[in-house]
């Protein structure tokens, strides 16, 4: 009489340490992690981009002044600058498939992203300057957007750093 093999163990929870996964299925994990993030985050920057473009196209934008022309101009290099940006880690996934260097990969998509955010905050700061500069004038436009670049900083810079900080150890 033989005996039935065991059942394969079940998948680890998501409770599981992090101590199960080895460095490739980690760098797997934390590459579709990513690829996942910034889906999210093209679809923010698509429509700011598409704001800015019909911008140029009112009857009001001839009535802006040169400075809010500028801002303009720059706020929409911005935009794409940010999506060029937050897109190359997807460009370096299908350029380097396969690559057995995918830790390295995740490694520098990962400052890409954060560059890629920092550009975004700046856009849209600017977008905000912009509009405000227009609704409410130039003195309150300014100091509604530095608490604005305040906020960006606060949340997308300051507090990922200080949670990791608080969690040495914890790199994943």
């Amino acid at each position: 009489m033989t005996s039935a093999p065991p059942p394969p163990s079940p998948p680890p929870s998501p409770a599981s340490p992090p101590g199960w996964e080895n460095p490739a299925v980690r760098a797997d994990r934390r590459l579709v992690e990513l690829l996942q993030e910034l889906r999210v985050l093209q679809t923010g920057v698509q429509i700011v981009f598409a704001f800015l473009l019909g911008v140029a196209f009112t009857p009001r934008f001839s009535g802006l002044t040169d400075a809010q022309q500028d801002i303009y101009v720059a706020t929409l290099l911005l935009t794409v600058i940010a999506a060029a940006v937050l897109a190359t880690p997807v460009a370096l996934h299908r350029g380097l498939y396969r690559h057995p260097g995918k830790e390295r990969i995740v490694t520098v998509s990962a400052r890409i992203a954060q560059a890629g955010l920092l550009l975004l905050a700046t856009a849209l700061t600017g977008a905000v300057l912009l509009v405000l500069d227009v609704v409410l004038g130039a003195a309150v436009a300014v100091a509604i957007t530095c608490v604005v670049a305040l906020v960006f900083t606060a949340l997308w810079f300051v507090l990922p750093w200080a949670v990791r900080r608080a969690t040495t150890g914890d790199r994943s």
